[in-house]
């Protein structure tokens, strides 16, 4: 059942940090509590790889070309499981022009809207945003990085700031 105090989180990785980069792969944390992950194929033309963001999210390229979706099949997917609906990210600036970039390419409109977190969380939220976000990572016991990881722990810190501030 969705809850208002379970917004829906979008986490995006990338082959590197500049205008050349593009999506590798996208997690979702939905407002039901189910996540969403998805490898990306890099479309034809992109071909930029950063070393350092590889050594961040721990995908080599060889693992995209042998287990990413079509783009187009990612972005239809994200369509569907967000239809009309907004997303929040913790990094708006970069997640929504990869967003951008793969509904570009793959000739898909984006039915839905992408919005930064900062915009629904509470000054007493962003005061304990750090700490609590560090406790809830530290938590779960992750063997692989994952953009759907990174959703979801966002998505909780996001309630337990939110459970902070109420009782505040």
């Amino acid at each position: 059942m969705p809850s208002a105090d379970r917004p829906i989180i979008i986490d995006v990785e990338a082959s590197g940090f500049g205008s050349a980069s593009y999506p590798i792969e996208i997690g979702l944390a939905l407002d039901d509590g189910h996540k969403y992950c998805a490898l990306i194929l890099p479309e034809p033309g992109w071909t930029h790889w950063d070393a350092e963001a590889e050594r961040i999210h721990r995908i080599p390229r060889d693992v995209l070309e042998a287990y990413g979706r079509p783009g187009r099949a990612v972005a239809e997917t994200l369509n569907e499981l967000l239809a009309s609906r907004t997303v929040y990210s913790d990094g708006w600036v970069v997640d929504k022009p990869w967003l951008t970039t793969l509904f570009h390419a793959t000739r898909t409109p984006m039915h839905f809207h992408v919005s930064p977190l900062e915009l629904i969380l509470s000054e007493t939220q962003m005061a304990c945003w750090h700490h609590v976000k560090d406790a809830v990572a530290a938590s779960m016991d992750l063997s692989r990085h994952r953009a759907s990881h990174d959703a979801w722990i966002i998505q909780e810190t996001y309630r337990r700031t939110r459970s902070v501030a109420r009782s505040a």
